[in-house]
């Protein structure tokens, strides 16, 4: 008999949707300003949630952009508390959540290296055994002694996976952040996994791709609006994700972040497309704060098994984008395009999944689709912008 890595009771939490004051002068000045007609309400980001994760399970954890799958992962991590209920975890705790968190940025990745050994139980000594492995993985050895808040995203995200990875944690926790990633790299964090899950250590993965769920994972929790609606094998989680109203196609984009996509729409308004027709997207991006240098934009196509087929990354410096996929370049199949705006190891402002459609027929003797799986075609190349 398995025993339990993992067990959550009746776990519920709750955020107030407005500001309360807090004794600060600026919550003294937010108050002030703040309209009389705004009121403090509470919003359930998880709602009664129980299930139990055995030890040497790998769960892929699935649903749509505001389910409450990242809240349930912080709460696991013990970022954050739960409002109600409790969890028992057994075991030591490695996490890889948002771009940003687990290292300090003043430290320099060695240090920060041997700052999560320590707060993962380990000795000096055990982290040294490490080292070499965890910096030869991530790849950037040049920068190990350069501070982490001068890396790009994708730096970080490198040296963040092989510390939790390497570090021999009991349960493995990781979600989106991996987007942020290269193709190649996705891979080798995805192959990484499947070793950590073989050695019989627990994993709990978050991601759309369902693909790389399916691959990795034994079994599935779907989440909706908060609530756990399936726990049981990967395949029917999956099934049961597909074919439900969590898979839908429009942008739910709060209009309270700093950033967020306004619209996304293909041109024509079709969802349906033939091989030889070209396909156009119109996307707006609304700003409610001052936009910084920083702020990037990813898009991403991705098919019907959640694989991400090119993308492309850019500054924010303009609030539309014109794209254009052109004539016989997809197979027949289920599309959509996922847009993340964000500012690289500080924030992730927006992410949606929006623009689905399908191409009903294709000339089998002529695609680019095997091209964009080996990356011979790029994104900047091939979308007209």
């Amino acid at each position: 008999m398995k025993m339990q890595a993992i067990s959550i009771q009746h776990v519920s939490k709750t955020y107030s949707i407005g500001q309360k004051r807090d004794g600060s002068l600026r919550g003294a000045i937010s108050s002030f300003f703040k309209p009389r007609y705004a009121k403090n309400e509470s919003f359930w980001a998880l709602k009664d949630v129980s299930f139990d994760v055995e030890k040497g399970d790998v769960v892929g954890i699935i649903g749509k952009n505001g389910a409450g799958k990242s809240t349930l992962l912080k709460i696991l991590s013990q970022i954050t508390k739960p409002t109600e209920g409790k969890i028992e975890i057994n075991g030591r705790i490695a996490s890889l959540l948002e771009v940003g968190t687990g290292f300090h940025p003043e430290l320099t990745g060695r240090e920060n290296i041997f700052l999560n050994g320590t707060i993962l139980g380990m000795t000096r000594k055990e982290v040294q055994v490490k080292f070499d492995e965890i910096v030869a993985f991530s790849g950037i050895e040049k920068f190990i002694d350069t501070p982490v808040k001068h890396y790009s995203s994708g730096m970080y995200v490198r040296l963040a996976f092989a510390v939790a990875a390497h570090l021999e944690p009991e349960i493995l926790i990781i979600d989106e952040v991996l987007a942020v990633g290269d193709a190649e790299f996705q891979k080798k964090c995805l192959g990484k996994m499947k070793d950590v899950a073989g050695e019989g250590r627990t994993v709990l993965f978050v991601s759309h791709q369902l693909g790389s769920v399916k691959m990795l994972c034994n079994k599935g929790v779907l989440i909706k609006k908060g609530e756990v609606k399936f726990v049981g094998k990967i395949d029917e989680a999956i099934s049961r994700y597909l074919n439900s109203d969590t898979y839908t196609n429009y942008i739910k984009s709060s209009v309270d972040k700093p950033c967020y996509v306004a619209s996304a729409v293909i041109g024509d308004k079709r969802i349906n497309f033939d091989f030889s027709q070209d396909i156009e997207f119109d996307i707006s991006i609304k700003y409610n704060t001052e936009r910084s240098n920083d702020d990037r934009i990813l898009i991403r196509l991705i098919d019907e098994f959640e694989t991400i087929l090119t993308s492309f990354e850019k500054s924010l410096e303009k609030s539309s984008f014109l794209l254009t996929i052109p004539p016989n370049t997809l197979k027949k199949g289920a599309y959509k395009l996922n847009i993340i705006l964000y500012q690289p190891a500080v924030i992730v402002y927006d992410n949606v999944d929006c623009c689905h459609f399908n191409i009903i027929a294709n000339n089998a003797s002529y695609t680019h689709l095997e091209e964009f799986n080996t990356g011979k075609i790029y994104a900047e190349e091939l979308w007209l912008k």
